[in-house]
């Protein structure tokens, strides 16, 4: 069931944890407008029910990344603006979307959708083209930045260096951020304080994240324990690394 997170001025968010592996969804509704976008959608259906009965018009996907439980929903989804960034394919993605962002790794360009504006933010390492998108008072992090640490770098196309790139800038932008500013993750992990929240605010974030925390220091940096894990993601992400590099 979604659930109304935020409501200001001019605009809706709604938070749905969907799917086997608890994706967090987030739908961002325009009010003046009544333009929607959902990010990382796990459902087709769901989505575009729940806007058909709120009279609002679902016109854009964002993908943060394109892993299988991020983009499940693209295939019925077809006929809206898929967005997805072009380094991407780097991995293998070959759609169905019809819409790319190309900026550079650690840059943004604005994203619209009706009268709201956000930074569509280039932010590698868990996948080669992932995004963040902030603005409106939200910060949609999918898998770069949870809220108590980050994603991980040892699937096919992710890079620990770049994702580390990708935290300094992230925990620069997020610096000059209101305090009160909501972060939105893509998954949703117990803190060390042992709460298990789906969102938190920018600035328990930033006081709170293991894994800015250990940006300073390559020795804390490395220290982290979750940006590999020895699991059957892994494995499969050697093979796929494997067969890549004999072509």
């Amino acid at each position: 069931m979604a659930d109304c997170i935020l409501e200001t001025p001019k605009m809706l968010v709604l938070q749905a944890q969907l799917g086997d592996w608890d994706n967090l969804n987030h739908l961002l509704v325009c009010k003046k407008t009544k333009k929607a976008v959902i990010v990382d959608p796990f459902f087709a259906d769901y989505w575009s029910n729940l806007c058909k009965d709120n009279g609002w018009e679902l016109e854009q996907v964002w993908l943060t990344h394109s892993h299988w439980d991020h983009s499940k929903a693209v295939e019925g989804l077809q006929e809206k603006q898929v967005w997805v960034h072009a380094n991407e394919a780097l991995r293998g993605w070959d759609g169905p979307s019809n819409n790319e962002w190309n900026n550079k790794a650690n840059s943004f360009v604005i994203q619209k959708i009706g009268e709201l504006e956000l930074e569509a933010h280039c932010t590698p390492g868990h996948t080669p083209g992932h995004m963040t998108f902030i603005g409106e008072g939200v910060v949609i992090s999918g898998d770069c930045m949870f809220l108590g640490r980050c994603g991980r770098t040892d699937l096919f196309g992710g890079d620990a260096n770049a994702q580390r790139n990708s935290l300094f800038h992230l925990r620069e932008r997020l610096n000059d951020l209101p305090n009160d500013w909501l972060v939105l993750p893509g998954h949703q992990y117990q803190l060390l304080d042992g709460t298990n929240p789906t969102f938190i605010t920018v600035e328990k974030l930033l006081s709170d994240n293991e894994a800015l925390a250990a940006l300073d220091d390559d020795e804390d940096w490395n220290g982290l324990d979750f940006l590999a894990f020895d699991d059957s993601l892994a494995e499969k992400a050697r093979r796929q690394k494997a067969k890549s590099q004999q072509k």
